[in-house]
């Protein structure tokens, strides 16, 4: 069990859609101890799908753009675990203002909440917990790549992505020195309760399958598994010299272009391509 002996803290556990619920579930068959966070309205949600793990784990509070939060969280852990070895960030908000083709219009205050609570609270998470991480440890933060893409809909929140990915470089430079690993893990779409209310995800999780070279499912259990394995292997002393890394759980849908021509349209394609070449 790569997890044997491990205290993790994972957050943006919702319900038993959500990637993190599958993370903790594999993490405690894998021999974990695990901690949950959650606050207001959506508290008694991630209580409820607490219940469904073996053990029930204790769901802390934890509201991010609160900051005395943070060191009320550090405490409690320090508290229930002494120390800790991981963490998953899988927090993510954006306003409805600035999802869903409202790029140029989206006031500053909607990007200033998506940022705060996407992008910022990875770095006031890590650095709040970092000194519980004794023996070195690995935060991992939930992403969706976007390096170097502009993606439909997305809009700020895509922005708020990019620049978590800046985040963990900049998190793995400073925390490097204490062998606490900061790495990014970007999944294909699942679909989550949060993923449902991003405008546009029906467009990407149509398309995602038919270019992906291993295939993907946003409903498919094979590729839910995939993003809890890899982020379970992440959290593990299995990856012990990778930081500042973006580690994609996306079925090679980056890595191709466009998705593949169907294989009568492609006969269809070179047969023309054959008709209009210049005899002799």
């Amino acid at each position: 069990m790569i997890l044997q002996g491990k205290k993790l803290l994972i957050t943006g556990v919702l319900t038993p859609q959500s990637i993190a619920f599958h993370v903790a579930q594999l993490a405690q068959a894998q021999g974990a101890q695990v901690l949950l966070t959650s606050f207001g309205r959506p508290m008694s949600l991630t209580q409820r799908s607490a219940k469904k793990l073996s053990p029930a784990p204790e769901v802390l509070e934890l509201d991010v753009t609160n900051p005395a939060h943070f060191p009320a969280l550090a405490a409690a852990v320090k508290e229930r675990f002494g120390q800790l070895d991981g963490v998953l960030h899988a927090i993510a908000f954006a306003p409805e203002a600035a999802l869903g083709g409202r790029f140029l219009t989206t006031p500053w205050e909607a990007v200033q909440q998506a940022f705060h609570v996407s992008t910022f609270s990875l770095k006031e998470l890590a650095s709040a917990l970092a000194p519980l991480m004794t023996a070195g440890g690995s935060v991992v933060t939930l992403d969706f790549d976007n390096s170097t893409n502009a993606w439909p809909l997305y809009d700020w929140m895509g922005v708020c992505k990019a620049a978590l990915e800046a985040t963990v470089r900049y998190l793995a430079r400073d925390l490097g020195p204490k062998n606490i690993r900061v790495n990014a893990l970007a999944a294909g779409p699942i679909a989550t309760i949060a993923a449902k209310g991003i405008p546009g995800f029906k467009y990407l999780e149509d398309k995602w399958g038919k270019q992906a070279p291993l295939g993907w499912g946003a409903k498919d259990e094979a590729s839910v598994q995939a993003v809890a394995k890899t982020a379970c292997m992440m959290l593990s002393d299995w990856m012990p010299k990778t930081t500042g890394e973006l580690i994609r759980v996306d079925g090679g849908y980056h890595a191709v272009g466009a998705e593949p021509v169907p294989a009568d349209q492609l006969a269809a394609l070179q047969a023309a391509a054959a008709a209009e070449k210049p005899a002799g």
